[in-house]
């Protein structure tokens, strides 16, 4: 127990649990979306594609979260325009423009005189945040989850089935821009706390754990943001201990959580499909 409490004495170890839970409860919500909509790789996209934002949103004086914000979709923007116009894949476009911006960002990044820190930027100072980015991780995060939950259904049938949402006539195109601007106020309000490197695990590993373990949405929601919020607690509480950074411990435990799930998830488990295989192939013989 001491070790549970004696962090709390702190606060900067509370406010990086709050702040932790904030981003995790909005991130795994939209990483089940994206799982299912196979769109893993544009939250990949678009956290990198932000740093020439951040960028030029310092060079002219304006909040770090809206040069973050319209990098973001406009990486969307531009991959949606060349899938359009093109014969090339979605994922060879993704990776084209994002590691293109991302370039971009670190050439201006490493022209300008600034107070910026990149390694904030890139992974994050979740036990350092002024107070006006908690205010501004609090309201995006928690504006971003209320919107998610609430057009959740809508969502996910254009994440299932896009072609049954055009013929209900439900604006399939309108929910997908949807769908990418929460990513990118997600991206955003994360930035701070875990960057924009180790966000990428945040929208991934929630969801694809959660898939492992139901064929319920709802549950599947349910799964992924209990497990998200448990690996942040237990990250912030673990880098304390460790003097480690408090975002590589979040995500290495989301990942063991991933794996242990890979492997024992009563439904999708690794043991359980060897288990199923075993007594197909034995009534088989019989």
């Amino acid at each position: 127990m001491h070790l549970l409490f004696e962090p709390l004495q702190y606060g900067f170890m509370r406010d990086a649990l709050l702040i932790g839970s904030i981003v995790a409860i909005t991130c795994s919500l939209l990483s089940c979306f994206l799982v299912l909509r196979g769109w893993a790789l544009m939250g990949d996209a678009i956290s990198h594609a932000v740093l020439p934002g951040i960028v030029i949103a310092y060079l002219i004086k304006l909040p770090l979260a809206v040069g973050a914000f319209f990098a973001g979709l406009s990486c969307a923007v531009v991959t949606g325009f060349i899938k359009q116009h093109s014969r090339l894949k979605e994922d060879a476009i993704m990776g084209v423009v994002f590691t293109g911006m991302f370039a971009f960002g670190l050439v201006l990044f490493s022209k300008v005189h600034s107070s910026l820190h990149l390694d904030h930027i890139l992974l994050g100072n979740i036990l350092g945040i002024e107070p006006h980015h908690r205010l501004q991780t609090y309201w995006i995060g928690s504006l971003v989850s209320l919107a998610v939950f609430l057009k959740r259904r809508d969502l996910l049938l254009i994440c299932f089935d896009a072609s049954h949402a055009r013929v209900i006539a439900m604006p399939a195109a309108r929910m997908e821009n949807f769908l990418l601007v929460c990513v990118a106020l997600a991206i955003v309000a994360s930035l701070q706390a875990v960057g924009i490197i180790l966000v990428i695990a945040m929208l991934v590993i929630p969801g694809s754990t959660a898939q492992l373990w139901t064929d319920r949405f709802d549950r599947m929601l349910g799964i992924a943001v209990s497990s998200a919020v448990l690996s942040t607690l237990l990250g912030v509480l673990t880098s304390f201990h460790i003097n480690g950074s408090p975002s590589a411990c979040i995500v290495l435990i989301q990942a063991l959580g991933f794996i242990i799930s890979l492997i024992f998830a009563p439904k999708y488990g690794l043991i359980r499909q060897w288990r199923k295989a075993h007594a197909l192939a034995t009534r088989e013989g019989d």
